[in-house]
């Protein structure tokens, strides 16, 4: 018996490939567009310690610095800020048309307290 020549191109296994990418692309755009996975957290009958909360400190566009709305100078800030959990974070909110050593003197004043965790808030385009 004679063999024949293989006259077309097996697209089964491409298809198959296809079909699991098409799933796979699917699934991971359901995630992104809901914005992760729904889970229902367990409940626990004992309370576990407050988190930090996040401390604001606002700078307008003269240089005034203001912590918890109430208006202080950088020493002043820094006799504030002595009391607090070293693991507080803080927001640092200033004018985009202040000086920048204004806000770099406020950074490494909070920075130099021991103060780890402090970003800058911006606002988007």
């Amino acid at each position: 018996m004679e063999e024949k020549e293989v006259s077309y191109i097996n697209v089964i296994p491409f298809v198959d490939i296809m079909l699991v990418l098409l799933t796979i692309v699917l699934t991971t755009s359901t995630f992104i567009a809901t914005g992760g996975i729904a889970v229902q957290l367990p409940k626990a009958s004992a309370r576990s310690a407050e988190t930090a909360r996040v401390q604001t400190i606002e700078i307008d566009k003269s240089g005034a610095i203001f912590f918890k709305g109430a208006r202080t100078t950088l020493e002043g800030l820094r006799a504030t800020l002595l009391p607090l959990d070293r693991a507080t974070p803080f927001i640092i909110r200033a004018d985009r048309e202040l000086a920048l050593q204004d806000f770099v003197d406020v950074l490494d004043m909070v920075k130099a307290s021991g103060f780890a965790k402090a970003s800058l808030q911006t606002e988007r385009r």
